[in-house]
């Protein structure tokens, strides 16, 4: 897992061979109170399913209660499928296009 932190938000991409061994090391990692925006890039050679993808919805959760945005970047996947809670994009300007989104909610008071 590779973590860059940028001006706005935090960018972590996966570095693993399994879905579950970056799964592990994401809550390892950020199992305390989002502080700031982060942006999630799963590589493709995890083969993430929609049911994997459901694994973050507590912490999506987590992140919009405290007024912080959490967006997870992953091709191939039936946004259909995932719960609207679950920001899911397929590219990094398209991730970027959503922090920009819950930031004009917010001060709208969405």
């Amino acid at each position: 897992m590779d973590i860059s932190n940028k001006t706005d938000y935090s960018l972590i991409t996966s570095t693993e061979n399994s879905f579950s061994d970056f799964f592990n090391n994401f809550k390892s990692a950020y199992n305390i109170t989002p502080k700031i925006h982060t942006i999630l890039q799963l590589s493709e050679n995890l083969n993430t399913t929609t049911q994997n993808l459901s694994l973050f919805l507590d912490i999506a959760t987590k992140y919009r209660s405290n007024g912080i945005s959490f967006v997870v970047i992953c091709n191939g996947i039936d946004i259909d499928e995932i719960p609207d809670e679950i920001n899911i994009v397929p590219t990094l300007t398209e991730a970027e296009d959503v922090l920009e989104m819950d930031a004009i909610e917010r001060d709208l008071g969405f």
